[in-house]
């Protein structure tokens, strides 16, 4: 039996991932590894976590002898690194967290792997899950491609653009098995209420102001989540060792567009006058460093391993506005922080 670990699994992407890792290999055993820090929580993980083929492992992946011992205790066949600090404002308050999370915690886990697997490295994998945020900003035209130079602008795109150039470093200097993604921004269920769609769902159905940085005509390509866990699935089993992929919805909205559109699938399912959520949109000072357009160019996983998005922005959008107006105690814990209660009830006995 494979043994699999997913770092970061109590995440967004993560949970999605394990999700389907779990429900699809029963041949392999899954472990996820979390720290449970703010956005990661086990309720997005409640419906297997009874399968025989998953286990859970509460630890941070920046404790070197903690990460060493893990790997040599499971003797893990791959890894699918996840776990990270990913949100652009938090960086600019606190960038040291994500150097340590980021670049060191990454650099820990390579050198487990580069350890265990020093003399078989036969059938293992190390997967690499990055942004598009590493390539810097675009101008009114053009794509990210997978050779794109990397000219990383807020403290988090730069954390990650060094974590990518040590997997790659592994790979060359000590023969690392290793593949890796940058992804367009993400959304759908799940997604802890601090970046856009979910923070603007989330104040929509609470009436509070709908902060839009700057003239709002910030341009960002989309990508379903579940489409995610599916492109991830495939270029773990099937990527090219040594290669990157890029990964995005093959759309691109400005900010304000895609608030507009929000406000009017809000309106409707919430049963509002239209043009009534639209009226919380307020336009704050810019931050720091934002990069004015990202658009992927995901031509290659789709030609080399046959992925594609399953569904338009638009439909994905609609099924994420569904599953947090029928998700509101989820949206109710983790706002008020009351999944830390279930964790200690599941997993503290």
């Amino acid at each position: 039996m494979k043994k699999i670990l997913i770092t970061g699994g109590a995440g967004f992407i993560g949970s999605h991932v394990v999700r389907l890792f779990v429900t699809k290999y029963s041949e392999y055993q899954i472990y996820n590894l979390d720290a449970l820090t703010y956005a990661g929580n086990l309720e997005n993980l409640v419906d297997i976590e009874n399968e025989p083929n998953y286990t859970f492992l509460k630890g941070d992946i920046t404790d070197e002898s903690f990460i060493s011992n893990l790997f040599e205790k499971y003797q893990f066949d791959g890894v699918i690194h996840l776990a990270a600090e990913s949100h652009v404002d938090r960086s600019i308050e606190d960038p040291m967290a994500f150097v340590k999370t980021n670049v060191i915690g990454t650099v820990n886990l390579l050198n487990a792997a580069r350890k265990l697997w020093a003399n078989n490295a036969e059938g293992k994998r190390f997967y690499h899950i990055s942004t598009d945020e590493v390539y810097g900003s675009l101008g009114a035209e053009g794509l990210f491609t997978e050779t794109t130079s990397y000219d990383p602008n807020s403290p988090y795109s730069a954390s990650k653009a060094s974590s990518d150039h040590f997997v790659r470093a592994y790979g060359e200097t000590y023969g690392l098995p290793y593949v890796l993604t940058n992804c367009s921004n993400n959304y759908g269920p799940n997604h802890f209420p601090e970046k856009l769609i979910p923070l603007f769902i989330n104040n929509i159905i609470t009436n509070k102001a709908l902060p839009v940085y700057g003239d709002g005509n910030y341009t960002r390509d989309w990508l379903f989540v579940v489409d995610h866990a599916r492109a991830i699935d495939l270029v773990f089993h099937e990527g090219i060792n040594h290669e990157t992929y890029n990964i995005g919805g093959f759309n691109e909205w400005k900010n304000i567009d895609l608030v507009q559109l929000l406000c009017s699938i809000m309106d409707d399912k919430l049963g509002r006058v239209a043009g009534e959520s639209a009226k919380l949109i307020t336009y704050v000072k810019d931050r720091p460093g934002h990069d004015l357009r990202y658009a992927i160019d995901a031509g290659k996983i789709n030609k080399q391993l046959g992925w594609e998005p399953s569904v338009t922005f638009e439909q994905g959008l609609e099924i994420t506005v569904n599953w947090y107006l029928n998700n509101t105690d989820w949206l109710n814990n983790v706002t008020t922080g009351e999944y830390a209660t279930y964790y200690k009830k599941q997993y503290l006995k």
